[in-house]
C-alpha cells in the first residue's frame, strides 16, 4: 500500500506539474483577452447574483446555482490548501493565488456560458448540462464527453466526498475528542437528509449555509488582522516583494525562490475556484436564467469570492502571523496561526472548517450524480445518492491517503477536455457575449427562452 501511495504521489505532482498549471492559466489569460476583460462586469455581476426571481426555464434560481457552486468550491483549500502554498512558496504565493482568481473569473464565465448554452431537458424535465453536453453537442465530441463524465463520477467519491468527511472526523476528534464514528453517523444523516431530495433540496440548503459561512470566516480574518493591525502594512509588503523576488531563510523556514512562489500559488489558487476543471457549470446548467451570458456571470463570482476574497483573507492571517517561518507545513501552519489569538482564532477556524467541508459533500454530490446520469441514464440517480451517504460513513472512518492521491490525478485529467471545449468554443463564447452583454441587451431572452425551452431531451 506505501509503494501504490507513493506511485499515486509522483503521478499526482506530474499531472499537476508546469504544463498543467501553464495549459489552466494560460486559458485564464487566453480568455480574459479574448472577452475583453470580463472582469470589469464583477460589480453587475455580483448585483444580478443576489436576484432569487425565477427569470427563465430552469431547476433552481441563479442565486441558488451560484451558492451550490461556491458549497463545492470553497472547502479545505480556501483554509489548509493557503497555507500549503505559503509554506512552500513564501509570502509571494499569495498573490500568485490571487491573481490566478482574478484571471480565472473570464474562465468560469466562459465554461459557465457554454453550459447553459448546450443544455438538455431530461424526460424527467430536469436540466442537465456541463463539459460533456458542451463536447457532445457544440464540438460533436461525444466520446471525449463520456470521457469527462467518467472521471467526474469517479473524482466526486475522492476529493467530494471521503477525503472531505475524514477532514471533518479527525478534526472534531482531535478538537473535541468525539470519537470519528460518532461525527460520521451525524454527518451521514445530514448529508442523506439534503441530497435525497435532489438539486432543489441541496440549492436551499446552500442558499442559507453558504453565505453564513463566508461571512463568518471573513468577518473573523478581518477580526484577527484588526487585532495584529500594526503588522499588516509589513505584511502586505511581504507580499508584493517575494511574490517577485521570492524569500531567504529565515527561522526555521526554508526559504523559498520566485520560481516557487509562483508555482504553488498558481496551483492552490487553480485547485481552490476550479475554474477550468469544469466541474462548477454542472450545476449553473440548472439555473433558471433569461440566456447563457446572464448566468455566466453570475456564476463568475464564484471564482471572485473563492479566491479573490476567501482565499485571499487567509493569506494574510497566515503570514501575518509570522507562523509560516517556523518551518510549519499545512494543516499545523494554519492551526497555529489562528491559534495566535486564543478563543476567537480556533473558534474561525474550526466553524469555517466544519462548514466549509460539509458545503463541498453537498455540491459534489450533484456534480456526481449528474456525469453519472450522462453516462447511465436517470436510472441511476437513486442507486448514486445512496451510495453517495455510505461513502460519508466510510470516509469518516478511514485513512485515505490513496483515495485522495488518486482524486488529485482524475481531478486534474477532468480539466482537459474542459479546455479543449473552452478553446475550441471561445468564438461561440465571444459571440454570445457580444449579442447580450457587450450590445446592452441582458434582459432579453434566448431563442430558446422564445420558444418557451423547447430543449432536445436526452435519450
Amino acid at each position: 500500500m506505501q509503494e501504490l501511495e507513493k506511485l499515486l504521489s509522483q503521478i499526482s505532482d506530474l499531472v499537476w506539474g508546469y504544463p498543467m498549471l501553464i495549459l489552466l492559466f494560460g486559458t485564464h489569460i487566453f480568455l480574459t483577452f479574448k472577452l475583453r476583460f470580463i472582469q470589469r462586469f464583477t460589480g453587475k455581476a455580483i448585483k444580478l447574483s443576489l436576484k432569487r426571481s425565477k427569470e427563465g426555464t430552469g431547476d433552481v434560481s441563479q442565486f441558488g446555482a451560484l451558492t451550490t457552486a461556491l458549497a463545492a468550491t470553497i472547502g479545505t483549500g480556501n483554509i489548509v490548501g493557503v497555507s500549503t502554498a505559503v509554506a512552500a512558496g513564501g509570502p509571494g504565493a499569495v498573490l500568485w493565488m490571487w491573481l490566478t482568481g482574478v484571471f480565472g473569473i473570464a474562465t468560469k464565465y466562459s465554461e459557465a456560458l457554454l453550459s447553459v448554452k448546450y443544455r438538455v431537458k431530461t424526460k424527467e424535465g430536469f436540466m442537465a448540462g456541463g463539459p460533456m453536453y458542451v463536447l457532445e453537442r457544440g464540438l460533436k465530441m461525444k466520446w471525449l464527453g463520456v470521457v469527462f463524465a467518467a472521471l467526474t463520477a469517479v473524482t466526486a467519491f475522492g476529493i467530494g466526498n471521503m477525503v472531505q468527511a475524514n477532514s471533518i472526523s479527525t478534526m472534531v476528534e482531535s478538537n473535541f475528542h468525539i470519537p470519528v464514528w460518532v461525527s460520521g453517523i451525524l454527518m451521514t444523516i445530514l448529508t442523506a437528509v439534503v441530497i435525497i431530495g435532489g438539486i432543489k433540496s441541496i440549492a436551499s440548503v446552500c442558499e442559507m449555509l453558504v453565505p453564513f459561512m463566508a461571512i463568518f470566516y471573513v468577518l473573523g480574518c478581518i477580526t484577527l488582522l484588526i487585532i495584529n493591525a500594526s503588522t499588516v502594512p509589513a505584511t502586505f509588503m511581504l507580499i508584493l516583494k517575494s511574490a517577485f523576488t521570492g524569500h531567504a531563510m529565515i527561522g526555521g523556514f526554508l526559504g523559498a525562490g520566485f520560481k516557487e512562489a509562483i508555482r504553488y500559488g498558481v496551483a492552490r489558487g487553480l485547485f481552490s475556484n476550479e475554474s477550468g476543471l469544469g466541474s462548477a457549470p454542472i450545476v449553473a446548467a440548472a439555473a433558471q436564467t433569461k440566456n447563457p451570458t446572464r448566468q455566466a456571470l453570475v456564476s463568475s463570482t464564484g471564482t471572485f469570492w473563492d479566491t479573490v476574497v476567501v482565499c485571499a483573507m487567509t493569506g494574510l492571517v497566515v503570514v501575518n502571523s509570522g507562523e509560516w517561518m517556523k518551518g510549519l507545513r499545512g494543516g499545523e501552519l494554519t492551526s497555529s496561526a489562528f491559534a495566535d489569538i486564543p478563543v476567537l482564532g480556533p473558534i474561525v477556524l474550526t466553524v469555517g472548517l466544519l462548514t466549509f467541508v460539509f458545503s463541498t459533500i453537498l455540491g459534489w454530490s450533484y456534480y456526481g450524480e449528474k456525469a453519472a446520469e450522462y453516462l447511465f441514464g436517470s436510472r441511476v440517480i437513486k442507486p448514486y445518492r445512496w451510495l453517495w451517504v455510505l461513502a460519508v460513513m466510510l470516509g469518516s472512518v478511514l485513512s485515505l491517503p490513496i483515495v485522495w492521491s488518486f482524486a488529485d490525478i482524475a481531478n486534474a485529467l477532468m480539466a482537459i477536455p474542459n479546455l479543449v471545449s473552452l478553446i475550441a468554443l471561445s468564438g461561440v463564447i465571444v459571440a454570445e457575449t457580444r449579442k447580450y452583454l457587450w450590445h446592452n441587451q441582458l434582459d432579453l431572452p434566448s431563442e430558446e427562452e422564445v420558444e418557451k425551452m423547447e430543449i432536445p431531451q436526452t435519450k
